[in-house]
């Protein structure tokens, strides 16, 4: 356990913190990551230092849950569908066609909703969120052929997490998905035990899935958020005012994290065009794939996520 003493308003004794970060260098978890390094540096006048782990150096994106919840490490940045298994009710943001665009994605994180989705992962996983990285939408990737419709996916092996909500609407798209682990994935890729796999072009190119991939298909059906979570416990020990930093710092990073994906986006598409990459639009402007998920896959898990009215509740926020 690690004691604080403060003189005025000036930390006096320096400490280094630990934060997982499930992603390679370049992604948006790195620049969250780093943004938030760097203010808590500047608040704390150089007496906190955060030191970074990137590309699941401290264990995959679960275990880092686990051992924030245990005390064993102090910060994690990882996708929100692995947060999910230990807090069911953020399985809301993953909700295949609820988030429509980045200002919807901030809306619901940045509010009320995702206000009560902190205290829920407080309370459920001893975790507590305090920033996010927007990465825009999980656009499809395959090594085989274009897809433009669900139909096109058969005879494809897609690479999933471990995430009930997403696997589920690849069955309701009619192929069954291959959950995998995000460390194993870019050597399944490569291998061919995978044929693809679905994540934000920032994402794509931050992993350099195309060495491995070679079709993208631009499917808007999960916006990809991932949390900043510390450890309750760890949080719970720091005196105020360095609470304070960490919240404020955690808010300033999230606010940052929207401005580079606005900036980068489209960069990195070209960027992924250049290197070979070959872009397709999903047919009859996704309609069919919409319908099949919306229908089968919302009923099935209304109740993971505190009922159908939590779907309702955000979709009057997003004003539809």
């Amino acid at each position: 356990m690690v004691f604080w003493a403060l003189i005025g308003t000036q930390i006096a004794v320096a400490k280094t913190f630990k934060m997982a970060i499930g992603d390679a260098a370049g992604g948006t978890q790195w620049e969250l990551g780093t943004k938030f390094r760097d203010l808590m540096t500047e608040s704390s006048q150089g007496k906190v230092n955060i030191e970074l782990f990137p590309n699941g150096q401290l264990g995959n994106e679960q275990d880092t849950v686990n051992n924030a919840a245990i005390g064993l490490l102090d910060f994690s940045i990882l996708a929100i569908n692995n947060v999910t298994p230990f807090s069911p009710t953020v399985g809301l943001l993953t909700m295949p066609y609820l988030i429509q665009s980045t200002e919807e994605a901030v809306e619901l994180t940045q509010g009320k909703t995702g206000q009560e989705l902190t205290e829920n992962t407080i309370r459920d996983a001893g975790v507590r969120i305090i920033g996010w990285a927007y990465s825009g939408f999980r656009v499809l990737t395959n090594s085989k052929k274009p897809v433009r419709s669900p139909e096109d996916l058969k005879g494809l092996v897609i690479r999933v997490p471990r995430n009930e909500i997403m696997i589920a609407s690849y069955q309701a798209w009619g192929v069954n998905p291959t959950p995998m682990a995000w460390s194993e994935t870019f050597t399944g890729l490569q291998q061919g035990v995978v044929d693809g796999q679905d994540n934000p072009y920032i994402t794509v190119h931050a992993m350099q899935f195309n060495e491995v991939q070679k079709y993208v298909t631009n499917l808007r059906y999960i916006f990809s958020l991932e949390p900043l979570v510390i450890s309750e416990s760890i949080f719970q020990q720091q005196p105020q005012e360095l609470k304070n930093m960490i919240v404020d710092a955690g808010k300033k990073a999230s606010e940052h994290s929207v401005m580079f994906l606005l900036e980068k986006e489209h960069q990195i598409r070209r960027a992924l065009e250049q290197k070979g990459m070959v872009f397709y639009e999903p047919a009859d402007g996704e309609r069919i794939w919409k319908e099949q998920v919306v229908k089968s896959v919302w009923p099935k898990f209304y109740s993971s996520i505190g009922g159908r009215e939590q779907v309702d509740k955000a979709l009057h926020v997003l004003g539809r």
